[in-house]
């Protein structure tokens, strides 16, 4: 595998590596940011997150729910810095080896163009995937500073692969993306205010999915009150509970992926990070 184990920093709870279970979930760091064109910082997010993790209690008071789920750490895959495009090919044949194992990738991020490899993995493999694309964000330009893999062209990469999209929490995006979502069948949006104001839609919305199911979630997303060591905060966003009840609803489904990236901050204990590593925490505490 195209992984280096950094064993101090295995995120809580995760099992030992040996006699790997089927049909279980594999964390994988990505400490990757060449792209970033504001706040830098998100390859150190993998180290961070994982540190963060070591705050919570097994038994999440949230949910009621103890985090009975198996998975693995396994480590960081083996970037190329300064090449976004040979990253996310390298990203890509690493989910399609824990795919051969059966193991769900969970990656910590890095920037977000990491999810188009993993993306691209998972369409190919499970037909009808919908990515449920937690963002402040569209991330639909077709080039971005004249490049085309890019934290801020990702979705429309992935949207090339023949996938759903469904957009949660934008509220900030180019002519040009608004006019390609329109030109466009398959990407539903729901913006902030619509997450603040219309919660129950969005819960039938997303149980009515029918499929497998990627879940990406910049931490943009969160307002950056809450948030604030991201690539590109974005005032006016979502609360943690509001993705918190989203998650508990996408639980349900066929989840087959998931991320959590652009935590841009190099201090041991920062609010994001924590954050970051909650959002994980509860995702596989509802996933068991």
């Amino acid at each position: 595998m195209l992984l280096n184990t950094y064993e101090p920093w295995k995120f809580a709870f995760s099992s030992e590596n040996e006699n790997i279970k089927k049909n279980s979930f594999g964390i994988i760091g990505v400490p990757f940011d060449s792209t970033t064109s504001y706040h830098s910082g998100a390859r150190l997010g993998p180290i961070v997150v994982r540190e963060a993790s070591f705050g919570f209690e097994k038994y999440n008071t949230i949910f009621n729910k103890e985090l009975n789920t198996v998975f693995y750490d396994l480590g960081d895959v083996n970037v190329i810095p300064g090449n976004c495009k040979k990253t996310c090919e390298i990203i890509e044949d690493t989910v399609n080896e824990l795919s051969e194992l059966k193991i769900k990738p969970i990656l910590i991020g890095g920037e977000h163009s990491l999810s188009i490899g993993a993306i691209k993995a998972l369409s190919e493999k499970y037909e009808k995937l919908t990515v449920i694309h937690f963002d402040a964000h569209r991330d639909l330009a077709f080039e971005f500073i004249e490049e085309k893999y890019s934290h801020a062209t990702v979705m429309r990469r992935c949207h090339e692969f023949g996938i759903n999209l469904v957009q949660i929490g934008i509220r900030s995006s180019s002519i040009e993306e608004e006019e390609f979502v329109k030109s466009t069948y398959n990407i539903q949006t729901f913006k902030n205010n619509d997450v603040h104001k219309h919660m129950d839609a969005i819960e039938y919305y997303l149980t009515n999915i029918d499929g497998p199911i990627y879940i990406s979630i910049d931490m943009d997303v969160i307002d950056p009150s809450i948030a604030p060591s991201v690539g590109n905060p974005t005032p006016d966003g979502l609360f943690i509970s509001e993705i918190e009840t989203l998650l508990e609803t996408l639980s349900r489904k066929n989840v087959v992926g998931f991320d959590v990236v652009e935590t841009a901050s190099d201090r041991l204990g920062d609010v994001t990070a924590i954050v970051a590593a909650k959002l994980i925490y509860d995702f596989l505490t509802l996933i068991g």
